[in-house]
């Protein structure tokens, strides 16, 4: 076990230094030695669940190998954890700025260097070594360079500071927290009139927003009052502080300085959005931007002005978002009895960090954290119920409790997750990630530019877009934005649809959002009209109400009003589709309604099993982040964009992320899906994916998994379903190079590789396809699959396209090709085109396109005769001529007519009396 030790009483410097190095020593873990800073531990409050954190009681000594100390050279910094430093054999590193510190922690790796904080080192390492941060680990190392720099304003503050931060920001270090969390200091003149204005401030607070006014009677101007607003809002943890400042100039009249402040805390920043102060104070000749303005004026009733400045801002302020809509529902319960080791089962299978624990009356006892779990297998109670490990002085919320309470609560009381009562029944959960990223969406909401896309395309063609020269959003736009582009995007006809189905979930008290692909469309077409075909619908919040699956229900209902469209169900996914065929409004238009659901793969390749979840969950479990974006179609907060996982930035970088570490483990299709998508779109797969795609193909699991279990859905029907999307489609050729580049037609076969002869015979297949079958008779696709199984050794083919579920037909053909190969190699050396045409007649269209493209020059040219010239030809005389000229019908019927049409073929006979004449000499009558 690798250790990185804090010192006791944390600060962000030494938090943010031992962050940054679990990330420069793999599988590092971080210990709190004894305690944290206020500061701190409001930050770990909401974040804790994001670092590599461990408990130090969860730490067993004879499994220490190394310790990292950050901040500190002193063991009585260290607590009790000093008593590890004096374990046998284990190495220990130090990390400090504090150079004229000698300290008493033995260790000939001692990296002390004199910049303004520890947090610089360790960035300067990480930016070595070409490490990428999350933003999380880049915003709590920002902190500590911020905090011990005094925002780079100390005097031991270096050049390597201002350079550690400047890339920790390009890291993507939170602005808005490190605005939070860090305190600048004031004059003494100011502090005083702080201490008058902590005990004079109102504070209100307004569908969670808290607003804070202050009126202060002076003498004469007051200088700097801008620094005392922004420390009263930190102080009294407002969101909105107007502070203003009178004092007499004539008789009865008075100067009046406003000085107004918009805390954008995370939970509040979604109602705060359309707040804008500058514009508040224009009409009283102040300015300024939507987050500090300031105003001075003169005036006779200070008190009046203020008055009336607060409740223009009530009036702005919209409700804010509600554990309604937070939560994850239906929530995964266990009972009391249930063994810890169950219980960590249950966490792995859906990835949670917690479980609601109930009795029989299904009323809420408990919750068990990860942490609560470790620990108890940590010291070997796997086999004890988790009745004994629970936590059961529970905090819990209501369906209507805004997110400002629940961040409180959770800061307050350090809990991370919040179980959610109706009427004492638990019908959801609210956990750190769901505020964190309501939080992150909120503050990204607002800002960007809007407009999409350039080009016009067909209506309804979506197949491709031109990747290049568009410009995309850059940020989460704004619910009244997005709203916009679906009334105005979309046919009318396909929003009207949407806005029924959306009002069909309302009466309900469901929440309905479009999801997938549909709001990757929307996004990347900028054209008006756009009618989407295939369209996925996701309900959740159906706990409420529904006594059966929400999305069965609710296409029932939507067919009442769409009596036209044919209705199906699929009950084992809990979906149900509406299918409009040449409708004179809709085309042809695909309409899945699912509720929201989590799915758990058993096995690699296999089906997934499907269970009822959140919105949240549903589109964790999907492939790509560029596809795992939802719209909210129902009020409240109707058009708001659910983008959990930077699909909006993935968009605009053009290029297809993937979700899981082990999502290609899982299904291997999703590989072609990525090729698929990049060739479409004109992507490129980020380089991270890429590796899992290496990795999951180089580890050999899919071989592995055929020859353990039976059914491998992912590599037979699925598999087979996307190579027909990849070779149905005018991209297939470069679809098909960067499979072969990323040898990823391993997963058809082991041995199945696009050499220069394979690509060649691709390509001329395509050739004859499009010159002798434009109508399409064949299957195109599946003609182009046989070519490349035909690449296989003659005894797999068969086998491979069996295990893929092709057609009988196609199944066949595979299995006899290198019989016919053998038989068709003689054909050189006929001399006779009849004998051509008696030979090549008994094989289907798409055999001899096989073994013509299989074939050499020679053989493929008689073919080509044969299809173009010989196999068009007839004979000069047919049945009705043979009737007219006094032959009986019967069997000698066909032998002539077999005999006149080789005689043309072989020029013998060309026209009408040539045929007469040689039936004379062949056939007498």
């Amino acid at each position: 076990m690798d250790l990185i030790l804090c010192h006791t009483t944390a600060d962000f410097d030494t938090l943010g230094a031992a962050i940054g190095l679990s990330r420069l020593l793999a599988g590092a873990r971080v210990v709190l030695t004894g305690g944290a800073h206020p500061t701190v531990r409001e930050f770990l409050a909401l974040h804790r669940d994001e670092y590599a954190l461990i408990e130090r009681r969860a730490v067993r000594e004879d499994q220490v190998r190394t310790l990292t100390v950050v901040d500190t050279q002193w063991r009585d910094r260290l607590g009790k954890a000093a008593e590890w430093l004096d374990l046998p054999d284990v190495d220990i590193t130090v990390y400090d700025h504090h150079q004229d510190a000698v300290g008493d922690i033995a260790t000939k790796k001692r990296y002390v260097e004199a910049v303004g904080a520890t947090a610089t080192l360790i960035a300067e390492q990480l930016q070595a070594a070409q490490i990428s941060l999350t933003s999380a680990e880049a915003t709590v190392m920002a902190l500590g360079i911020h905090v011990d720099t005094g925002s780079l304003t100390f005097d031991h503050t270096t050049v390597r500071d201002a350079a550690a931060l400047t890339w920790l920001m390009g890291q993507g270090a939170n602005l808005r927290a490190i605005a939070e969390y860090v305190e600048p200091g004031l004059s003494p003149q100011l502090q005083d009139l702080l201490t008058i204005a902590l005990d004079q401030i109102q504070v209100e607070t307004i569908r969670g927003i808290a607003i804070a006014s202050l009126l202060l009677p002076q003498e004469g101007y007051v200088q700097g009052l801008s620094q005392l607003a922004s420390h009263l809002v930190d102080l009294t943890e407002t969101n909105i502080l107007l502070l203003a400042v009178c004092f007499p100039i004539t008789d009865g009249e008075k100067r009046l300085n406003i000085i107004a402040r918009l805390h954008g805390s995370p939970s509040a920043a979604s109602q705060l959005e359309g707040i804008n102060l500058g514009k508040l104070l224009e009409p009283l000749g102040g300015g300024g931007h939507s987050r500090a303005a300031a105003a001075t004026l003169r005036t006779s009733e200070p008190e009046v002005v203020l008055a009336q400045l607060i409740e223009q801002i009530k009036a702005e302020i919209p409700h804010p978002p509600t554990a309604r809509e937070l939560m994850s529902s239906p929530v995964r319960t266990i009972r009391p009895e249930t063994t810890i080791a169950e219980a960590q089962r249950i966490l792995l299978r859906y990835g949670h960090s917690g479980l609601s624990v109930v009795d029989e009356q299904d009323q809420l006892v408990g919750v068990i954290s990860r942490r609560d779990i470790d620990l108890a297998l940590h010291h070997g109670f796997s086999h004890a119920p988790v009745k004994g490990y629970m936590a059961t002085n529970l905090k819990t919320i209501d369906p209507d409790t805004p997110l400002s309470e629940i961040q409180s609560l959770m800061v307050t009381y350090d809990v991370g997750r919040l179980p959610v009562l109706d009427h004492q029944q638990l019908v959801g959960i609210v956990t750190r990630t769901d505020v964190l990223r309501q939080l992150q969406q909120d503050g990204e909401q607002g800002v960007g530019d809007w407009e999409l896309g350039i080009g016009q395309r067909g209506k309804g063609d979506l197949s491709e877009f031109p990747a290049r020269g568009r410009r995309l959003v850059r940020s989460c736009p704004l619910p009244e934005v997005v709203k916009g582009w679906l009334r105005d995007r979309l046919t009318p006809s396909l929003w009207e649809v949407l806005a029924a189905t959306a009002r069909l979930a309302e009466q309900r008290g469901w929440q309905l959002y479009l999801v997938g692909g549909a709001v990757r469309d929307l996004l990347l077409a900028p054209e008006k009209g756009l009618l989407i075909q295939d369209i996925d619908l996701v309900v959740d919040g159906f706990h409420r109400t529904a006594d059966e699956a929400a999305g069965v229900e609710l296409a029932r209902d939507l067919r009442q009003t769409y009596p036209e469209a044919r209705l199906q169900i699929h009950g084992r996914f809990q979906t149900a589709a509406l299918l409009w065929h040449d409708d004179s409004q809709l085309d042809s238009l695909w309409i899945d309604i699912a509720t929201a659901r989590t799915e758990f793969y058993p096995y690699p390749a296999a089906n997934p099993e499907v269970e009822a979840s959140s919105i949240r969950q549903d589109l964790y479990r999907r492939d790509f982040t560029i596809n795992a974006m939802a719209i909210r179609l129902t009020v409240p907060r109707s058009g708001e964009l659910l983008d959990f996982f930077g699909g909006l930035l993935d968009l605009q970088a053009q290029q297809i992320r993937v979700l899981h570490t082990n999502s290609f483990i899982e299904d291997p299709t999703r590989i072609f899906r990525a090729v698929r998508f990049a060739v479409r779109l004109g992507f490129q797969i980020d380089p991270q994916t890429e590796g899992y795609i290496r990795h999951a193909i180089a580890s050999g699991i899919y071989q592995r998994i055929q020859t353990e279990v039976d059914k491998t859905p992912a590599l037979q029907t699925r598999l087979k379903q996307e190579l027909k999307y990849i070779l149905q489609a005018p991209y297939w050729k470069a679809a098909i190079q960067l499979l072969s580049e990323l040898e990823a037609l391993q997963c058809i076969h082991l041995d199945l590789q696009l050499s220069d002869r394979l690509w060649k015979q691709l390509q001329l297949a395509d050739r004859w396809l499009n010159r002798f079958d434009p109508a399409a008779s064949l299957e195109h696709w599946q003609v182009l699959l046989e070519v490349l199984l035909m690449a296989l050794d003659p005894a797999d083919r068969g086998k491979v396209a069996e295990n893929l579920q092709l057609s009988a037909d196609s199944i066949q053909r595979l299995r006899q090709l290198e019989q016919i190969e053998a038989a068709l190699a003689t054909l050189p050396n006929l001399e006779r085109p009849s004998q051509v045409v008696q030979q090549l007649r008994q094989y289907d269209w798409a055999t001899l396109l096989l073994v013509a493209i299989a074939s050499p020059h020679s053989t493929r040219k008689i073919i080509w005769r044969y299809r173009t010239t010989w196999a068009q030809m007839k004979a000069p005389l047919d049945g009705n001529d043979l009737k007219a000229l006094g032959y009986k019908p019967g069997q000698q019927f066909k032998e002539i007519l077999e005999a006149l049409l080789l005689a043309t073929l072989d020029g013998m006979i060309s026209d009408r009396d040539q045929a007469v004449a040689f039936l004379a000499e062949h056939f007498p009558q």
